[in-house]
């Protein structure tokens, strides 16, 4: 008999087995795919938007040049890679030294240890970073200083970075955008489409965020796709969405979705915030004398995993909901999706889901009446009552 009390090892199979994870990420999605994997979860990926190549991007061809011919007050920088990549498109247009020249007389900000050493590793040196890496703090000690009448010079990674270039602008600041990477949609959508699809059918448990350009990208794309209520929907209960910072959330807090964010802003914390979401959200039940927890593709028996066809899943979803009720052939059929009338579809789909499981007495028949999940006696009392 299962003891509630005990609680198997699971790591054979990794924390995230049986969970899918939607990645929108253009940059750094085989780091983050890999680390899921890793943890056991089927990753499915596609990019919310492309990046614009550096070289070619005449924006900050553009932005460069002014700060050559107009050297400024102060430079932020944001992000060691997109610093690095400013310099090496510098010098690839011969504007390098003419570049690095400039920065060399200014206030030179960083915002982390990481865009401290991509400045060192130019050559140069900051004057100032916030221990907490905060863009908050940055601008702080910016308008403590006084910006009224000064030209402040703003790396942009990207991201939107909310009320930083307005505060600089209201305190007096002339405040010149750099661009060094720019978000655009993909040229082929068609994965971004898929993406979505599985999100509003709740074929994912969780999406994942790590930059607010792809998450407005994704919400911009389902609005086109008329599938914006249901996205909204998905991602404000069944399918968890992650996101990296609280930057990267502004475009879905926008839009009333709650997200979780590790305290740390890396991937890796947001692969292990991820790691203690997914099990806590999944069902666990004593039946059978089994230890029996639903994830989102897959059940855990005992502790070995059990890979579940998706109308299997859909009928365990529908027993689990009311453990150790009855549910009627009539109500486990609707739950199938696209099986129509025939209530022979839930017949093959529970013999599946009886195989998958390995255990076929988890789900009783109950004669004329429907299936049942066969909760232990010690707990059919406690869900009976609930």
């Amino acid at each position: 008999m299962y003891d509630e009390t005990q609680r198997p090892d699971h790591d054979r199979h990794g924390p995230l087995a049986g969970f899918t994870v939607g990645v929108t990420a253009a940059r750094r999605a085989d780091e983050l795919g890999a680390l899921l994997q890793r943890r056991g979860a089927a990753v499915l990926h596609a990019p919310a938007l492309r990046i614009v190549p550096l070289a070619d991007d005449g924006e900050l061809l553009a932005a460069t040049k002014e700060i050559i011919d107009q050297v400024p007050d102060v430079v932020v920088a944001t992000t060691a890679i997109g610093f690095r990549g400013w310099v090496e498109a510098a010098d690839g247009w011969g504007l390098g030294e003419q570049l690095l020249g400039r920065l060399r007389g200014v206030e030179l900000l960083a915002r982390g240890p990481k865009v401290k050493g991509a400045i060192r590793a130019a050559g140069l040196t900051e004057e100032w970073s916030p221990s907490s890496e905060s863009m908050a703090e940055v601008l702080d000690r910016l308008l403590e200083e006084g910006v009224d009448g000064r030209r402040v010079a703003v790396q942009l990674h990207g991201e939107p970075l909310p009320g930083f270039v307005e505060a600089l602008r209201e305190g007096g600041a002339e405040v010149v955008p750099v661009p060094v990477y720019r978000w655009m949609p993909p040229e082929d959508l068609s994965p971004l489409d898929r993406l979505l699809d599985a999100t509003v059918s709740r074929g994912l448990d969780a999406l994942t965020f790590t930059s607010a350009p792809a998450a407005a990208s994704l919400l911009s794309r389902a609005e086109e796709r008329g599938l914006l209520d249901e996205l909204l929907a998905a991602l404000s209960g069944d399918v968890l969405p992650a996101c990296v910072g609280p930057v990267t959330a502004v475009p879905l807090q926008a839009r009333g979705v709650e997200t979780v964010q590790p305290e740390r802003f890396r991937l890796g914390p947001l692969v292990q915030l991820l790691c203690q979401e997914l099990p806590g959200r999944a069902r666990a039940l004593p039946v059978a004398g089994h230890r029996v927890e639903i994830r989102g593709h897959a059940v855990l028996v005992d502790g070995d995993l059990k890979p579940v066809p998706p109308a299997g899943m859909s009928l365990l979803r529908a027993l689990s909901r009311r453990p150790g009720w009855v549910v009627a052939r009539a109500e486990l059929l609707r739950a199938l999706p696209g099986a129509g009338r025939d209530e022979h579809a839930v017949e093959t789909a529970m013999a599946r889901l009886r195989t998958a499981l390995g255990a076929p007495k988890l789900i009783q028949t109950v004669v004329k009446r429907g299936y049942r999940l066969a909760l232990d006696p010690a707990a059919d009392a406690k869900y009976s009552d609930a």
